[in-house]
């Protein structure tokens, strides 16, 4: 594949964010509505391939041709400007602020809930004919993941909180690099292949994605899940948004700028010359 040297795409990270903040609401909420949709279809279709092979693995490795379609779209995830557009503040590009950048997110972020929510219900309609059937299998196990991620943290009080904001960070951590794997190749296949591999390991390792949960529990309340919105929010939601943003942006935004763009002097060379001789 055509590989682009960290300068050059951390420098492609810091131009996509500039142009994140200053996109139009249209674009943005347009933007985000199908990533959220599309994110929220790759997620039943793992799950559904999950439960009819046995197998969680074969659902992982299946799960990243949701996240490489909307890349390849252009589409936009929150966890994806959680890291792309503060380095445009931090690079001090004209006219981007705090206030432009929480503005960009609230955006994403009513764009990936409405996709996810369509798409919730739409599957929902779907595997139930209309709510004149039981769900099934799928439904079952969606609405027991709801149940386990809610009110299975809810058990551990605030050591359960911070559990799902340590495995917010760790996911977007990972999804952030696919974020990156996306700007590292100039082909198609390099940047799937980039994209592909931190995304399967987050999905793997049950780490938690906060626009994958907007489809995962209000689809697993319809199905029946027994827990409330407010269970939702304040036990996974909330918590896995804010380990996203911090996960996101210490683990690979501002390390790859600080060492990529704003790099640390470079060492004296006659000390050096002087020591080797």
């Amino acid at each position: 594949m055509s590989y682009l040297a960290p300068a050059e795409f951390v420098t492609k990270m810091v131009d996509a964010g500039e142009s994140k903040v200053f996109m139009s609401t249209r674009d943005t909420l347009i933007r985000g509505y199908m990533a959220g949709a599309i994110l929220a279809l790759a997620a039943v279709f793992a799950i559904t391939v999950a439960v009819k092979t046995g197998s969680f693995l074969l659902g992982a490795v299946l799960f990243p041709v949701g996240f490489c379609m909307l890349y390849l779209m252009g589409f936009d995830l929150l966890t994806g400007v959680f890291v792309l557009a503060p380095l445009a503040w931090l690079d001090r590009r004209p006219g981007v602020t705090p206030s432009a950048i929480l503005r960009n997110w609230g955006l994403v972020f009513l764009g990936n809930f409405a996709g996810a929510l369509t798409v919730a219900f739409m599957m929902a309609f779907v595997f139930t004919y209309g709510f004149n059937a039981e769900s099934g299998a799928i439904g079952t196990k969606v609405a027991s993941i709801g149940e386990s991620r809610t009110l299975g943290y809810a058990e551990y009080g605030l050591a359960g909180w911070f559990t799902i904001f340590m495995r917010g960070m760790l996911c977007n951590w990972m999804v952030s690099m696919g974020v990156v794997g996306a700007m590292i190749s100039t082909t198609v296949s390099g940047k799937v292949m980039a994209m592909w591999m931190p995304i399967m390991l987050f999905f793997f390792m049950g780490f938690e994605h906060s626009v994958v949960n907007m489809f995962l529990f209000p689809f697993g309340l319809i199905m029946g899940g027994d827990f409330s919105v407010m269970d939702y929010l304040i036990w996974n939601e909330i918590p896995t948004a804010l380990g996203n943003l911090v996960g996101g942006l210490a683990f690979t935004g501002l390390t790859l700028y600080t060492t990529h763009v704003r790099t640390a002097p470079k060492r004296p060379v006659e000390p050096l010359l002087k020591k080797a001789a």
